[in-house]
Formats: structure tokens, C-alpha cells, sequence
């Protein structure tokens, strides 16, 4: 792919934890230009009220698109997603992919039949999840665990404080606290903050429970239906943060492969 036909794609999370669908769509698009939107201003969405954070949501991401110019756009959060997608599709022409809790995969994958639906609190209870565990998961029992602190722990680890394994158990307790044949062995991470605590998360649970997220069906449908790119566009990738950022938010963005980090205007 030649630079004048390099595309660009923006993703956007409240925090650091869409890292985790950029690292996927980095995997899957390598030859990409990648923005983030690190909308720390707003952190963590899953705590807000829906109609103030559709309203912020729109406004910064409409900064976000003038500064990049993307071809493709990512929720890359499962809270905004589902309370902003048709907004946010209605609102520009440019194609946007959200991220979907992996309650179909789960469903599928599991032999006892319960999985744990680990999600803020945010999406937890929201219908259109609701919907998801009708049509894909009605043959299960699905235990769910709504917890922003979780969210709180995992933006902490990328930011380089050690992880609080009690912390962590407590907030697991309604999953594993119960005999073992009314265990969950799936468990969805349907935030894009817990795949950074996988490790925590499989240590801490009982063995052979599966934690699965959507990164990688996020990728693939962003190169499906990715278009031809419009423009050059940035000439390398950016982060882009809504408030300002402190060193050790650059250094996770630098590792994550984003050197250059701009705070956007109010």
C-alpha cells in the first residue's frame, strides 16, 4: 500500500482501555494509519449519565474527525457504543464500527450453559445487551457483574500501579462465590478495559474459564468494511487526548505505538 493510499482509522475510548481494539485492528491492518481518542476528560464513561455523554461524545468526537480526517471510525467501548452509534452514524458520512459484548461466542462456547457478563454498569442493563442475551444466549443462564472500579483497576495497570488482586477477587465474587457446577466458564469481557487485567482475571478465576472479548471481531469487521481512503491523511499515528495528559499516560500511549500525542481544543 502506497502512502498517498494509507487509510485512517480513529478510535475513541473514554480511557486507555480501547488500546486493546487497537492492538487488534494494528494486528489485522499493520500498513494503517491509527488516531486514538483517549477522552480522559470524560473517564470512565460507564459512570455518566446517558444523555450528558451523548452530548460530550458527539461534540469531541466531532473535533477528533476535523483533526484526523478518518476513513473508518471505532467505538472502541462497549458503553459508547451503545448509547451513541446511531447518533454518531446519523451525525457523518464516514463508516463507523462499534464493539458488540462477545455474548454470541460465549453462548456458543459454553458446555454448562452459564456464562458471567463482565461489563460496567453502564452496559450491563442496557437493552440492546438485553437483546444480545435473548437472541444468542437464551439457552443460558447469564450472571452479570456491572463494575466501574474494575474499569478504574485496569486503566491504573496500563498506567504502570500494581494491580490489587483482593480488589479484584471481590468484585469476581458473584461468579465464583457458589458451587462449582453453578460457576460460569465463560465470561465476556464486554468492557474494552478488561482484557488489560486477562492475566489477573485467569489467575484469580477457577482453571479452565474461558475470558473472551471482541477485539478481534472488531478487527475483522473494520477491514471489511473499510473503504478506499479519501485522502492522505496523517502522515504518522496520533493520540489525541480531551485533557491534558501526564507522563505516564504518554508513556502508555508510546507503547502502545503512539509517540505523538496532541491535546485536542475545547
Amino acid at each position: 500500500m502506497s502512502e498517498a493510499a494509507t487509510p485512517v482509522i480513529l478510535a475513541a475510548d473514554s480511557g486507555l482501555g480501547g488500546l486493546t481494539i487497537v492492538t487488534a485492528i494494528r494486528a489485522a491492518l499493520p500498513a494503517a494509519r491509527l488516531a486514538y481518542l483517549c477522552d480522559n476528560a470524560f473517564f470512565p464513561y460507564g459512570t455518566r449519565p446517558d444523555a450528558e455523554l451523548l452530548s460530550h461524545f458527539l461534540g469531541v468526537m466531532n473535533r477528533a474527525i476535523q483533526r484526523t480526517r478518518p476513513d473508518l471510525i471505532v467505538t472502541a467501548c462497549n458503553t459508547i457504543s451503545t448509547i451513541c452509534l446511531p447518533q454518531l452514524r446519523a451525525a457523518t458520512t464516514i463508516p463507523v464500527v462499534g464493539v458488540v459484548p462477545a455474548i454470541k461466542p460465549a453462548a456458543q462456547q459454553s458446555w454448562r450453559k452459564i456464562i458471567g457478563l463482565l461489563a460496567t454498569p453502564a452496559t450491563i442493563d442496557r437493552p440492546y445487551t438485553d437483546d444480545l442475551i435473548r437472541s444468542y444466549a437464551a439457552d443460558c443462564a447469564v450472571l452479570k457483574i456491572g463494575s466501574a472500579e474494575l474499569v478504574e483497576i485496569a486503566e491504573a495497570k496500563l498506567l504502570g500501579e500494581p494491580v490489587d488482586q483482593d480488589r479484584v477477587r471481590r468484585i469476581l465474587a458473584p461468579f465464583f462465590d457458589r458451587p462449582a457446577e453453578k460457576q460460569p466458564d465463560v465470561v465476556v469481557l464486554a468492557c474494552t478495559h478488561f482484557p488489560l487485567l486477562r492475566a489477573e482475571l485467569q489467575t484469580l478465576g477457577p482453571s479452565g474459564v474461558a475470558w473472551i472479548d471482541s477485539g478481534a471481531a472488531v478487527a475483522r469487521r473494520v477491514v471489511d468494511v473499510l473503504p478506499p481512503p479519501r485522502s492522505r491523511g496523517l502522515d504518522a499515528d496520533l493520540a489525541l487526548t480531551s485533557a491534558a495528559s501526564d507522563a505516564a499516560m504518554r508513556r502508555a500511549l508510546a507503547q502502545a505505538g503512539f509517540t505523538d500525542v496532541e491535546t485536542l481544543p475545547g
